[in-house]
This record gives structure tokens, sequence and C-alpha cells, in this order.
């Protein structure tokens, strides 16, 4: 980076990583200014609290005269008043993956978790080890971890754990992000389809990898699936050292004598057994990635087992988000096949011999598209009952390539599960709750807001909670 940049612009700003990236450079004293079409608290406010400058709408005259890098967000356009703007006076930009390259990431312990799946759980629970061992590290988690309630940290730790996405950079940078983070340690959970929108199939998605393994250095190290083969196949040419982890006797580190239980799982590695507060194959997995990169920084065994022991999972991962009429209504994130399954397989093992509905709204890049219309089905009839929403946003897509919800309910009907098609949560939750009944877990799979069905539906709940109890105090009259 030529000169000494003292003045930020980001477009975009109040996305949650582009906030705390704003917010991280102002600590350090550089002057930060930013736009944004929505800006509302927490992050405006959050934002303006470090003396931050705001501005609402997207114009030209929002680029100060003397800004010296222009951060461009990833949903950021052609078009886009600033970014034309940009364009036309020949400013230095930067995507925000660059940017933590180089002023967060360079000169430092770099671990960059990776995957499909399960990157944001394994990112919390690998930085929390190393919280309780002592290392105190920066980090940037795609979710909110309850031990540290907020998904960004910036402070001088010379180590820094973040999660690597396998998505694009930004309109002018095609490659994904994760190639920016300069990873001494990598770890590569799985890989799979997935960001239907920016990557054709599965073997543009391992070239990406390829192109992250390659520049791990020799003295780093790679903690890789050994169960699965597309993680198999794009670390043939790795020259770190390269670490198998996983169930199959051909790993290197084999995952053992695993033991599920209603509150959390047990399993042994190397010859250590540790437990978990996590339930299901999957979790077992994001630990046993954990566990051995905290060993490869030094993190003493009993550091890390308290660090399991008391780990409180991610908002949005198989999150309770109450109960009403004996129902226990669950957040979960999940919106691929996989991790749909997954997620109904672990409920299963904690909720043995409840009833398990599940509902669907198909609202990722990739779940709106055709690319899952035979996968989805079985996945969901893992579940007892099923309710699928309407395509979201629907204009956005072709007819022809796009999700046929109604084609994925009756596959669903013909492998003899309940399965149901309406078009909002409004829909759902009228028909959903006369189907309900005590003991029942109901489970919600969006990576979006979903009109906030989950409250919805657990306050029509309470109003038959209290429409019974009014109706036993009228009898005692």
């Amino acid at each position: 980076m030529q000169g000494d940049p003292r003045n930020f612009h980001f477009i975009g700003i109040c996305g949650t990583a582009m906030g705390s990236v704003a917010a991280a450079l102002r600590n350090r004293g550089f002057v930060v200014t930013g736009s944004d079409e929505n800006i509302y608290p927490p992050m405006s406010t959050f934002l303006e609290r470090k003396g931050i400058s705001l501005a609402a709408g997207y114009r030209a005259e929002n680029i100060p005269a003397d800004a010296d890098i222009i951060v461009i967000g990833n949903a950021m356009k052609r078009g886009n008043p600033e970014v034309e703007a940009v364009l036309n006076r020949k400013l230095l930009y930067l995507s925000l993956p660059e940017v933590l390259k180089q002023f967060f990431l360079r000169g430092r312990h770099n671990l960059v978790v990776t995957g499909t799946h399960g990157k944001t759980t394994t990112t919390a629970l690998l930085t929390w080890m190393l919280s309780t061992g002592g290392l105190e590290p920066s980090y940037v988690i795609g979710g909110l971890p309850k031990n540290f309630g907020q998904g960004a940290c910036f402070n001088d730790s010379q180590h820094f754990v973040i999660e690597g996405d396998e998505y694009d950079s930004a309109f002018f940078d095609k490659r994904s992000k994760f190639v920016h983070y300069l990873p001494e340690l990598l770890i590569v959970n799985n890989i799979e389809f997935d960001h239907a929108d920016i990557f054709r199939d599965l073997d543009e998605i391992k070239r990406s990898f390829r192109h992250l393994i390659r520049i791990v250095p020799q003295n780093g190290m790679v903690l890789l699936n050994g169960d699965d083969p597309s993680c198999m196949d794009v670390a043939r040419e790795c020259l770190a050292q390269l670490v198998e982890i996983g169930f199959s006797a051909n790993c290197a580190q084999q995952i053992r004598d695993v033991a599920y239980g209603e509150t959390g799982s047990r399993f042994t590695l190397g010859d250590e057994t540790f437990d978990l507060p996590l339930i299901g194959e999957f979790n077992v997995r994001n630990a046993a990635m954990a566990v051995a990169a905290a060993k490869f920084y030094g993190i003493p065994s009993a550091n890390i087992q308290m660090a399991l022991t008391s780990f409180e999972g991610i908002a949005r991962r198989q999150e309770l988000r109450g109960e009403a009429r004996g129902i226990k209504v669950i957040d979960d994130f999940g919106h691929h096949p996989t991790a749909i399954a997954q997620t109904l397989s672990a409920l299963r093992q904690r909720y043995h011999g409840q009833r398990i509905w599940a509902i669907f709204e198909p609202r990722s890049n990739t779940t709106r598209r055709a690319v899952f219309q035979q996968l989805l089905p079985d996945a969901l009839k893992l579940a007892d009952g099923i309710f699928i929403s309407e395509v979201a946003r629907l204009d956005q897509i072709p007819e022809t390539e796009r999700l046929n919800p109604e084609a994925v309910v009756k596959s669903l009907a013909d492998a003899g599960r309940p399965a149901f098609y309406e078009k909002n949560a409004a829909s759902i939750i009228e028909r959903l709750v006369p189907l309900l009944r005590e003991g029942d877990v109901v489970v919600v799979f969006s990576n979006g807001g979903f009109e906030d069905i989950h409250e919805k539906l657990l306050d029509r709940l309470r109003e038959g909670e209290s429409g019974k109890q009014e109706s036993r105090k009228s009898g005692m009259n």
C-alpha cells in the first residue's frame, strides 16, 4: 500500500462485517466515514458513538474530497452513484477482505476456518479455546457467539481467528473472500455445492479451495475433513503440513468412541476424551477440528476441555426461541440440504420420541433455485411434518430456474410425510397450530427473519394457553 492513508470511506457501512471493520479502523486513529441505504440501530448508533459520520442513501457527494481509500461492500453493484463516482475520480478502492488483509492480518498468526457447513460454530469454538488458553485472539465470526456477545473483535494479539467464506469479494473481485486471509492454519470442514448465483458447479468451488490451500506456508498447517472426497481432492498439491481428521480409519487423527446424549456429546481424539454441550455428528467434527487447531498453538488440554464445557453456542444454531403449551420452537440458520438433514438428525437425538415439525423458507441464493429440487425432500423427510413457504424474492429468478416448493411437498407426501405448501408465515401458523400437540418440537429453517415467524407462532400458542386457563377458571365458578 503506497503512502500513508488516513481517511477511509465505506460504501455499505452498516453491514455487520463492514461496520465492525470500520469501527476497528476508527479505534486505530483513522478518519472513517460511510454511507448506506438503510441506516438504523443498533449498527448506526454503534458507529456514531465511535465518531463515524454516516450518510443515508448513496450519492456521489457523500465521498469526502480527502478520502484515501474507498471500501466497497460486497452487495454494491455498478450503477450505484458512489461506485460510479469512485471509478470516475480514479480513487483507490478495496474490497472488505482486502482491507482485512492489508490492515489487520499481515504479520499475524491467522487461523482461517472454511467449509460449506460448520464454519461459524468451528470458528467460535476455536476462538473460545484460544481465549480460554490466554491468547486473547482477534476474531471475525459470521454469527453471534454467545460466549462473546459480538461477532468481531480487533485487538493487538498476534493471533487472529477468522471465518473464511468462499463467496466472492466484490463486484470487481470475483475471487473468494478467503484467499485474502493469509492463513497460517487452515481448517477445511467440508466442500459441497452452494452459492449457485456465483458458482456454476462443484468443480468451480473446488478451484477456489485449491487457490486457498496453495497460499498456506510450509510452516503452516491444513486440517482437513478426511471423510470428504472433495476435501481430499483439493489438497493433493498442499505443501504445508496436512492432517486428515475424521471418523474413517485412514484419518491421521481419527474421531472415535462417539457417544450422544440428550444434552451433549462425547468423543475421543488421539488419546484424549472430550465432552461438549452440543449434539450431532457434525458438531463433534466441528469440535475435533477446533481441538486439533488449538493444540497446534499450544493450548493445554485442560483449557480446551474447559472451553468445550463452557461453550454457549451460536445464535440461530438450534436455538430454542421459546416454549408454549409444551411445544418448543427452535430457530436454525440451516439453508442447505446437508445442514438441514444434520440438524434434524441432531434434534432427533435431543428430543427422542417427540414429533418434530420442520418449517423451511427457500431464501438463500441457492435454495431459491432448482439445484436442490431433488435433495431437499430427502433432507426434510427426516421431520415428522413439513411446511414450505413461497420462494423469497420470486421475481428475481426465471420460473424455469426456480425451486418448485409444491413439487418438494408432493415428493414428501409420496414418502408418507405430512407436507404443506403455504405462501407466508401467517398462513403456515394458521394451518400448523391445530396440528400441534404437547411435546412437539417445531424447527424453523431460514437464513433470514422469515416475518418473525418464531415469535408469532409462540404468541399464537400462548393465546391458546391463556384461553385454556380462562376456561378452567370459568369451570371452577
